[in-house]
């Protein structure tokens, strides 16, 4: 949980907006530890600062960046961020880290590898912990993507954590997913899941450079080969496959074009608008999911009841649909006599 400063918590209402508007980093920091912290109270305010900016958010590319460990996501992310910068643009990347198991916050790693950007007054890097969470990105991500667009960051690049079967829920808030992956490891098809390659909008091979650079080649062929017969995550877009070295910085600009690319088409389709629309509304679904477990817990015949049934469908003695069923008849029985 995160926890407030005591002076944060006097903060009023116009004081995040006011920050959050006028690109105030500090205020920004705050205004998304509030979207961080379990609060209902901190949670009540979060919300009411997330409507208010909403008219200044949705203007900045969203895009995603997820690897196999080693690939070097955190020097590609510094290396192509300092090259927007230097374009003009404002960088804002959420670095989501693994949670500490000692502290249960956020491990820091790759904030302290971002050297380039950590110096850049034009780039904001908020490594944020995933709690446990599964798809490899924190809790609260869209609405921290939500308060840097409305501060001004016209690139949001989220960094994610790992790559596997469950590492694919940044695909359903980034307007880009770019998986990084590294050539000279065997069989490449092997060091991947399917359902990541599905979902990638472009594979990069980077390292190749130096005695690298045949192996990323023939790693291009490979997963070509592999994307030619997928279904594309959209039918304006066939994913490219590129190698870069993000040490020596070559390449970036082809990566970038690509993106700039994809952008161009799916708004020319109308795709990029309805992606947009259709992320809002599975944003939506997830927090009423939340909310309404949370809601659940909080009820005293539920929570009473609640370790029973754990207990025993633990033991197998209760198949666990019919334990669901108990409780969905107990806020029903609930309700009948309100």
């Amino acid at each position: 949980m995160a926890r407030l400063p005591i002076a944060q918590s006097r903060l009023a209402l116009d004081d995040y907006i006011r920050g959050v508007l006028t690109g105030d980093r500090a205020m920004l920091a705050r205004a998304i530890t509030l979207v961080e912290s379990a609060k209902p109270v901190h949670q009540a305010l979060a919300q009411q600062v997330l409507q208010k900016v909403l008219p200044a958010t949705g203007a900045a590319l969203r895009i995603g960046i997820t690897g196999v460990p080693g690939v070097g996501k955190s020097t590609l992310i510094d290396q192509l961020g300092s090259n927007l910068i230097a374009r003009g643009h404002k960088l804002a990347v959420l670095a989501v880290d693994p949670t500490s198991p000692r502290t249960g916050g956020s491990i820091l790693g790759d904030k302290t590898r971002m050297a380039q950007l950590a110096v850049s007054q034009d780039a904001y890097i908020r490594p944020s912990p995933t709690s446990g969470t599964l798809g490899g990105v924190a809790k609260k991500t869209r609405e921290t993507i939500a308060l840097c667009e409305a501060a001004g960051f016209d690139v949001i690049i989220v960094e994610t954590v790992g790559v596997g079967q469950s590492e694919t829920s940044v695909a359903q808030m980034v307007d880009f997913f770019c998986v990084a992956l590294l050539a000279g490891g065997g069989d490449e098809l092997q060091g991947i899941k399917k359902g990541i390659i599905e979902l990638a909008d472009m594979i990069v091979i980077n390292k190749a450079d130096g005695d690298n650079i045949v192996r990323a080649n023939h790693a291009i062929g490979q997963y070509q080969a592999a994307l030619n017969i997928l279904t594309p995550p959209s039918p304006n877009w066939r994913p490219p496959v590129l190698a870069v070295s993000a040490l020596h910085n070559q390449g970036l600009d082809q990566l970038w074009s690509q993106v700039e690319a994809h952008k161009a088409a799916l708004q020319t389709s109308g795709e990029f608008r309805a992606r947009r629309q259709s992320q809002a509304v599975t944003w939506m679904h997830e927090l009423l999911k939340a909310r309404l477990f949370e809601t659940l817990h909080a009820n005293r015949a539920v929570s009473e009841r609640l370790p029973e049934l754990e207990d025993r469908v633990r033991r197998g003695r209760l198949a666990p649909g019919l334990a669901v069923d108990e409780l969905l008849a107990l806020i029903k029985q609930q309700d009948d006599h309100a």
